[in-house]
């Protein structure tokens, strides 16, 4: 099959075409570097779309949940991307594929683009490329974008700095009262939900959660926004419409203000460092298999240590791969 430059396929990307999305960020996942001067071109055009980064821990119901927010979405005529972020498989390294399995009912809809993406060793709940996808997906004429963390862990942090509304999902009866308060996921929310509140359960975890948000507001900073616990339930659809009522609200008040302002300041400092991250990295390994054996050897023989060789391996790497950079 015959390559297709990624230039040509942004002019069918801006048309809306989902191919060429598609095989972008494929070639933005794989690091191609032909494709970069597209991708560079497409940031510049990017930002129109509202990101709404979605996380919780394992069994909150997050992808069922997009699911119901995708629904009503494009009820009201919107069209919606997904970026999944699927666990890794130890095998292949690619996605897992359990949250596209549970949106199977919007696989068929024109206007929903879903694309599952593998961490393939990312911490902080993000795959590397998920950024650069939400870019095409707002370019390509997306009017919300969903990024959905893999919900391995505590840690998934990082989606606050990739969206433009964070979204913790807790669900009552998962062994602690509240979940989302641990290692900081608390503190991250844009909004709270609570899942599955048809239970009999789920107004524990509702009045908990409240109640250590007002504790936050009383011995913490004062807050622009009030951050709202809304209690949904995809199995009866109750608390959707209340969901993007307030997500709604959050956006417009994020709109041409200082918080709104400083938020995408932190933004686009967080882009600037992952992306110089994968250079170094991809630049790193590149070229540090020239020192690496006769490093490894010294280190073998005991006639040096692992910090001073890698520090070495470091400067030595670093001056060979950006020595014309630097010039």
């Amino acid at each position: 099959m015959t390559y297709v430059p990624s230039t040509v396929l942004l002019e069918k990307l801006r048309a809306g075409n989902g191919w060429a999305l598609g095989r972008l960020i494929s070639r933005a996942e794989a690091g191609v570097p032909e494709a970069r001067t597209a991708l560079a071109e497409v940031y510049r055009h990017a930002g129109k779309a509202h990101v709404i980064g979605l996380t919780g821990v394992p069994g909150s119901g997050k992808s069922t949940l997009v699911a119901k927010l995708t629904a009503e979405l494009r009820a009201r005529g919107e069209k919606v991307g997904i970026v999944a972020i699927d666990p890794s498989s130890p095998y292949s390294g690619g996605a897992i594929l359990g949250d596209r399995i549970r949106m199977t009912e919007l696989a068929n809809d024109p206007g929903v683009f879903i694309r599952s993406m593998a961490t393939r060793g990312a911490t902080g709940g993000m795959a590397r490329a998920a950024l650069d996808a939400v870019d095409l997906m707002d370019v390509a004429g997306y009017h919300t974008i969903i990024l959905e963390t893999v919900g391995v862990g505590q840690d998934e942090v990082e989606v606050a700095h990739a969206s433009d509304t964070t979204v913790v999902v807790s669900a009552p009866g998962l062994g602690d009262e509240i979940q989302a308060i641990k290692a900081g996921v608390l503190e991250i929310a844009d909004i709270h939900v609570v899942s599955k509140c048809d239970r009999d359960d789920a107004n524990r975890t509702l009045t908990d959660l409240k109640q250590m948000l007002t504790l936050g507001t009383v011995v913490g900073p004062k807050r622009a926004w009030a951050i709202p616990v809304v209690g949904v339930s995809s199995y009866t659809g109750e608390g959707i419409e209340d969901l993007l009522t307030r997500i709604a609200a959050h956006r417009k008040a994020m709109t041409d203000s200082d918080l709104g302002r400083e938020r995408r300041r932190r933004v686009a400092e967080f882009r600037l460092h992952k992306t110089a991250e994968t250079l170094l990295l991809e630049r790193f390994a590149s070229g540090a298999h020239a020192f690496s054996t006769e490093l490894a050897a010294n280190l073998t023989d005991r006639a040096s240590d692992p910090y001073a060789a890698a520090r070495e391996l470091i400067v030595k790497t670093i001056r060979k791969e950006y020595s014309n950079d630097l010039a």
